[in-house]
């Protein structure tokens, strides 16, 4: 099998795990956002864990790369708990959709505080999909509109994670850097899951454990996916998400994104395409 078609299999894998990730956090039902979130990063730190022991690598990476480490732990968790706070306010085809104007917003990031280069097609692929948000959105001068733009929020947030991600590149190990965000989150969380602590059934805690073991999948899944080809040769699979989730949603929650949400799905992903053919097109200019 070609990398590439390896790097497809597993962003797809990825996908479907953090898809199953979001169901079974909306199946867990009334349990606090943070108690959520914290659950969720327990069961992905026990398994980084266990790849860091094995590889005998830095539990917490190296001394110079602390405050970037940290920052990403921190806006990665902030991203999070908004993710999740969406997942359980919206229909979860659209609380997927908004968290995924990340890689958008990473392009602006990346030239704001790495000085990376914006390219024309960059700006009207980011400039298309906000315009895409806007139907998912419906914006409205109401209390109803606050879970979309934490959605929103989630993706700016993630979107800072993912650019100190850029700056780290191969500096660290990712079972390090997936361990230091999950043990980070653990202990930020934890005093806010005693104070607003709710008893859990059986059921919501397994499901919360499947909602970790399923991230912890996405995790390892995009990280090595990369590894076998470039984000902008197979990054498109990973809107893959989107279809898993409309599914999950009419399937275990009946729940029908409507019209507009559906047309504002079709702008992004069709934003994010132009930019994939683009992004391919210039990766061939450059290798000849």
């Amino acid at each position: 099998m070609k990398d590439r078609n390896k790097g497809i299999i597993l962003l797809l894998i990825s996908a479907f795990g953090f898809s199953m990730m979001a169901a079974f956090v909306k199946l867990s039902g009334d349990v606090p956002t943070v108690q959520k979130t914290l659950f969720r990063n327990v069961v992905s730190a026990i398994i980084a864990f266990g790849f860091v022991l094995h590889f005998k690598a830095r539990l917490f990476g190296k001394k110079e790369h602390q405050k970037y480490l940290l920052t990403r732990s921190a806006l990665g968790t902030v991203g999070m708990v908004f993710y999740f706070y969406a997942i359980d306010n919206l229909v979860l085809s659209d609380a997927d959709m908004l968290n995924k104007l990340s890689p958008f917003l990473t392009i602006v990031f990346s030239a704001i505080f790495l000085k990376e280069s914006v390219r024309r097609f960059q700006i009207v692929a980011i400039l298309v999909a906000f315009i895409g948000t806007l139907f998912i959105i419906k914006p409205a001068f109401s209390i109803d509109v606050l879970p979309y733009i934490i959605g929103v929020l989630s993706a700016v947030f993630a979107a800072g994670a993912y650019t100190v991600l850029r700056f780290l590149g191969d500096k660290e190990e990712f079972y390090t850097i997936v361990f230091y965000f999950s043990f980070f989150t653990t202990v930020v969380l934890t005093p806010f899951t005693i104070m607003f602590y709710e008893p859990m059934s059986t059921k919501q805690l397994v499901y919360l454990l499947l909602a970790g073991c399923f991230a912890t999948m996405g995790q390892f899944g995009i990280t090595m996916a990369y590894k076998y080809a470039p984000a902008r040769e197979i990054s498109i699979f990973f809107y893959s998400t989107v279809v898993y989730s409309a599914l999950i949603s009419i399937v275990l929650f009946g729940q029908i994104p409507d019209i507009l949400s559906v047309l504002g799905y079709i702008i992004i992903f069709g934003a994010s395409f132009y930019m994939f053919l683009k992004n391919n097109r210039l990766g061939k200019q450059t290798v000849s």
